[in-house]
C-alpha cells in the first residue's frame, strides 16, 4: 500500500511526463509579418521535384504550351504576359509567379534564359524552377511563404528565335548579351558594333588569330525588340522592390557577378562586395558551381546593366560544365534531369533571402532542398 509520500511523487511524475509529451507536438503555425528572420524554421520536408526526363526539352512552342499548362492549372499563382516580340515576331513570354491573395510586402526578382538562343539548359532552368514552385506551394511551408512574399519574374526564352534555330544570335545577327548600353561595342569587351550590313548581311562573329573573338552588339544599343524588351521589364520592376536579377547561361560552370566588362563603371561599395562574396561563397560549398571570373571581358551584357542602372544584386549563372560548351565544339544536350537539380541550390538560396538582397544584407536563410539535390556531380 502506498504511503501519502509516494502518491505525492507518483502524482508529479505523471504530471512531469504529460507535460513533456505536450512539449513535443508540432510547432504553431507562425505568423507571416516575421517570414524573413524565421523562414528555415518552417520548411516542410519534404518538397517534390517535377517529373521531367532527359528527353524533356521545350523549344519555343513546347516552352509556349507549359507556360499555357502552368497558368491553367495554377492561375491562383501565375500570370502570364507578353513582354514583346522578337525580330520575326515571336512573343516574348513572361510569367509572374506570385500568390495574389496575400497581402504581405513584397520583393520582386527577375530570372530569365536563352538570351542566347543555342544554350537550351538556360531556358530550362526557368521552366524547372517555375513548376517546382507551383507544384510545391500548396504543400511546402518555405515554398508558400515564398511566394506569399516575393514576386518571381521569370522569363524562359528572352531569343525566341535563336531558340528555335538552336542559334546564339537573333534573326538580325546580333548577340543579345551585348545590346546593352554600358562600355557598348568596345572590342575589348570582345564586342563589335556592326549591326546588319548594308541592311541584310549578317555577320554574327570575327575570329581574330591571338586575340580571340568578337561578337556583333547591334549598330547602336538596344537596337534589337528582344534587349529593349528586357530593359523595360526591368525598369518595371525597380519600382516593386527589385530585389535581384539572374541571367542564366551556359556553359562555363559559374555563378558570377558584376562587372565583366573590361573597365568598371563605378566601385563596387565594401557593403555591396560583402553580399557578392556571401552568395558565391555559399553557392560555391553548396552546389557544384563556383565563382571564378571568366577569362574574356564582356562588354555590353545584361548583368552589368541592370547592376549599373539600378544597383541590385545580378548575376550570371553558367548552367552545365565546359564539356558541353557549342564554342569548343560540343553543344550537348542531355542528363537534361540532372542539370535542372544542379540549380535548384542556387535559385532557392537567393529567393530566400530576397528580402536580405532587396537591402544589400548578409544573406542568413539557408534552404533546405529534396532529397538528391544538389545530385552527385557527373565531372
Amino acid at each position: 500500500m502506498k504511503t501519502v509520500s509516494q502518491k505525492i511523487w507518483y502524482s508529479l511524475i505523471i504530471f512531469i511526463l504529460l507535460s513533456c509529451t505536450g512539449c513535443i507536438e508540432t510547432e504553431p503555425t507562425p505568423s507571416l509579418t516575421d517570414v524573413d528572420s524565421r523562414l528555415t524554421a518552417w520548411y516542410n520536408i519534404p518538397s517534390i521535384l517535377p517529373l521531367w526526363t532527359d528527353e524533356n526539352y521545350h523549344d519555343y512552342y513546347a516552352t509556349m504550351s507549359a507556360l499555357y499548362d502552368y497558368q491553367t492549372r495554377y492561375d491562383h499563382l501565375i500570370d502570364l504576359f507578353s513582354i514583346g516580340t522578337s525580330v520575326s515576331g515571336k512573343t516574348i513570354w513572361c510569367i509572374k509567379l506570385t500568390n495574389e491573395a496575400s497581402s504581405q510586402t513584397k520583393t520582386s526578382c527577375l530570372i530569365d534564359g536563352c538570351i542566347h538562343g543555342s544554350e537550351w539548359e538556360s531556358g530550362e532552368a526557368c521552366l524547372y524552377l517555375a513548376e517546382y514552385l507551383l507544384i510545391n506551394f500548396a504543400q511546402n511551408t518555405t515554398i508558400s511563404m515564398l511566394l506569399n512574399t516575393t514576386n518571381v519574374y521569370i522569363l524562359p526564352i528572352v531569343n525566341p528565335d535563336g531558340r528555335q534555330k538552336d542559334y546564339r544570335y537573333n534573326d538580325n545577327g546580333i548577340d543579345l548579351n551585348r545590346n546593352f548600353n554600358v562600355h557598348f561595342g568596345r572590342l575589348r569587351g570582345h564586342s563589335i558594333p556592326l549591326g546588319k550590313l548594308f541592311g541584310r548581311i549578317q555577320i554574327p562573329r570575327i575570329d581574330i588569330p591571338i586575340f580571340g573573338f568578337l561578337t556583333n552588339s547591334g549598330r547602336r544599343p538596344f537596337s534589337e525588340p528582344e534587349s529593349r524588351a528586357l530593359r523595360d521589364i526591368m525598369k518595371d520592376l525597380s519600382s516593386q522592390r527589385f530585389s535581384f536579377y539572374i541571367n542564366c547561361h551556359t556553359a562555363t560552370h559559374q555563378i558570377l557577378y558584376p562587372w565583366s566588362t573590361f573597365k568598371p563603371i563605378f566601385t563596387i561599395s565594401s557593403q555591396q562586395n560583402a553580399v557578392f562574396t556571401a552568395v558565391t561563397s555559399w553557392i560555391t560549398k553548396n552546389s557544384e558551381y563556383d565563382s571564378t571570373k571568366l577569362g574574356y571581358k564582356a562588354s555590353g551584357t545584361a548583368m552589368d546593366w541592370c547592376f549599373m542602372k539600378y544597383e541590385v544584386p545580378c548575376f550570371t549563372f553558367e548552367i552545365l560544365s565546359e564539356e558541353y560548351e557549342p564554342r569548343s565544339g560540343g553543344g550537348r544536350h542531355d542528363n537534361l534531369v540532372h542539370w535542372m537539380k544542379t540549380t535548384l541550390p542556387v535559385f532557392m538560396f537567393l529567393l530566400m533571402n530576397s528580402e536580405s538582397l532587396h537591402k544589400w544584407e548578409i544573406p542568413l536563410n539557408k534552404p533546405l532542398v529534396p532529397k538528391g539535390v544538389p545530385p552527385v556531380p557527373l565531372y
